[in-house]
């Protein structure tokens, strides 16, 4: 049995907190019994059901994740040629002049919370589950490798802060395009 404590923890009757494991904002993730410590990954809200706002629907900005829930957009690279976000060899990520090619236009999925492509609909993905910094479309899944936001004119992967970055600044057609470490170049800008 549990009970709210001072507004915020869920107790049971040992004294331990309802905790997400790990300290892990992601999807999924095991909630577990511990000691109370008081950090954010113990704490909780109650929201009753006739006061919860909803979840964008089609055409609406998500406004945590910067962009509108399934509405096709272009991604165009900040470099001087202005080359498109497009895939090669159907999967990979690379910068090409505008094709009006299904692999060039893109939309956010709300229910995945993910960049889907409009060539097969599969979400962007940082490959081998995050462990490189290769960018992929992949089967959707929402790991924490596949969830990104867009923000000051930057993808940036909700959980490791790498943004979506054209490799080594080349701003030639067919360029491999990644994710990095946020340096705020032309070539993480979009």
């Amino acid at each position: 049995m549990f009970r709210l404590v001072d507004g915020t923890f869920f107790t049971n009757d040992k004294g331990k907190v309802l905790d997400v494991s790990g300290g892990k904002d992601a999807e999924n993730q095991n909630l577990i019994m511990h000691n109370k410590h008081g950090k954010v990954n113990q704490r909780w809200r109650i929201v009753y059901a006739d006061e919860y706002p909803g979840e964008p629907t089609k055409g609406q900005l998500n406004k945590k994740f910067g962009l509108y829930v399934e509405r096709d957009f272009y991604i165009v690279s900040a470099l001087s040629s202005h080359r498109y976000l497009d895939l090669i060899n159907n999967r990979n990520f690379v910068i090409k002049t505008s094709n009006g090619r299904s692999s060039q236009k893109w939309y956010f999925h709300q229910q995945s919370l993910t960049i889907r492509t409009r060539y097969n609909n599969q979400s962007w993905d940082i490959q081998s589950a995050g462990r490189t910094n290769n960018m992929q479309i992949w089967s959707t899944n929402s790991g924490w490798f596949q969830v990104f936001k867009y923000a000051d004119g930057q993808f940036i992967n909700w959980t490791n802060n790498k943004v979506l970055d054209v490799s080594g600044s080349k701003d030639v057609e067919g360029q491999a395009v990644g994710v990095a470490g946020n340096t705020g170049k032309a070539n993480q800008k979009w």
